[in-house]
């Protein structure tokens, strides 16, 4: 008996069994909808902290492939017409992103003072609640000198769940409280792709490397990973890195718009692109997800109930301002404004859920044109705000 038991526990410890079992359980949680409401690829996300709280844990390298494969395949979806649309629209671009961030570390610094919550911890919660790898990495290096080890990554621990499904929540919920007809802004967004995309009308055909446009990518994400880790230094000491999703983003954006070199096609056929896009989401989400809950609950029962109510505001109060400024003091195109939310929340998968509902990839221009300043301003406010209030 003792023997069979063994067995079956080997099984179902094995890293191979716990993806595919939270990939099932995940996309059937994500199915189930609630008043027109679904998490989608998301409910990987919730599965996942279940998971990783008794300590059935993804491989450490599932969520960075993931995340690679994803934010390349948006920036070969985006390529073809972002920048076009960002030399139009940057300046709306630019200061969405500032403020969405600035919202966040606003917010941050009303927790510090109302909230009485330590700086370490509350920065932590911001890098959290903007879902931001990079930010966490800057606030755990600002408070490393503090006199208990700093606890950044503890309160992004608290604040990371919400910050992926409230904003996955949000892009999917603001339409239907406004009544928004989303088949009508879809046409809308798309006129405007088609009206700054390239003329298909001449179209050239180029010699294709592989049928399914795998080596292509595969360049793009290995420039996008060398990329990725070019270090640039900041004032005040502070440093900056595109990190594992800039720079895999900003290559495929490349590569996208280009299209080809010479006679040799280097873009990836739409086919690939939806798959690896689907892929890599899942992979990060489990990743993520058994990392993140590994010790959620203990942390929440230590810290208490505010910490993740302060974390929740992180998150909503820059998506409501971003959303105000952009659709009704801009005027911006309501997918395009959703679109560059999540980009200015640096939310992965929020544009997953928001290309599910709007039913179009149009959307990823917008993200793709915020995400880099954002993930620019963030680091910068993690960095900053242990100097300010330490």
């Amino acid at each position: 008996m003792n023997v069979v038991l063994d067995w079956l526990k080997t099984i179902f410890t094995s890293p191979i069994v716990i993806v595919f079992t939270i990939a099932a359980l995940g996309y059937l949680v994500g199915s189930v909808q609630i008043k027109g409401l679904s998490l989608g690829t998301s409910g990987i996300l919730l599965v996942a902290l279940v998971f990783g709280h008794f300590n059935l844990m993804a491989p450490d390298v599932l969520k960075n492939i993931g995340l690679i494969c994803f934010v390349t395949a948006v920036g070969f979806i985006a390529g073809p017409t972002f920048f076009r649309n960002f030399k139009k629209s940057a300046i709306f671009y630019v200061i969405l992103g500032i403020v969405i961030i600035l919202s966040g570390a606003l917010t941050c610094v009303v927790s510090m003072t109302l909230g009485k919550i330590d700086t370490d911890l509350a920065v932590g919660m911001m890098s959290g609640a903007l879902t931001s790898t990079p930010g966490l990495a800057a606030a755990k290096e600002a408070t490393a000198h503090y006199a208990n080890g700093g606890r950044a990554a503890i309160g992004y621990g608290i604040a990371y769940p919400f910050g992926v499904v409230g904003v996955v929540l949000f892009v999917q919920l603001i339409p239907k409280l406004l009544k928004i007809d989303i088949e009508k802004e879809r046409e809308r967004l798309n006129a405007l792709a088609q009206a700054s995309g390239k003329a298909t009308a001449a179209k050239k055909e180029y010699k294709l490397l592989d049928d399914f446009g795998l080596l292509a990518f595969a360049i793009a994400a290995i420039f996008g990973y060398i990329i990725g880790k070019i270090t640039i230094p900041l004032p005040g000491g502070a440093q900056f890195s595109l990190g594992t999703s800039g720079g895999p983003l900003l290559a495929g954006l490349v590569m996208g718009h280009f299209a080809h070199i010479g006679p040799v096609s280097i873009s990836v056929p739409k086919k690939t692109l939806d798959v690896v896009r689907e892929l890599g989401l899942a992979l990060f989400l489990m990743g993520a997800g058994t990392e993140a809950g590994a010790g959620f609950v203990e942390v929440l029962k230590d810290q208490g109930i505010a910490l993740f109510l302060w974390g929740m505001a992180m998150t909503l109060v820059p998506m409501i301002i971003g959303y105000i400024l952009a659709v009704i003091l801009v005027k911006m195109d309501v997918l395009s404004a959703l679109g560059s939310i999540c980009g200015g929340m640096t939310s992965t998968p929020a544009l997953g859920a928001l290309m599910s509902m709007a039913k179009t990839e149009s959307v990823a221009s917008a993200y793709a044109a915020t995400y880099p300043l954002a993930l620019i301003m963030v680091v910068l406010c993690c960095q900053f705000l242990p100097i300010v209030f330490g």
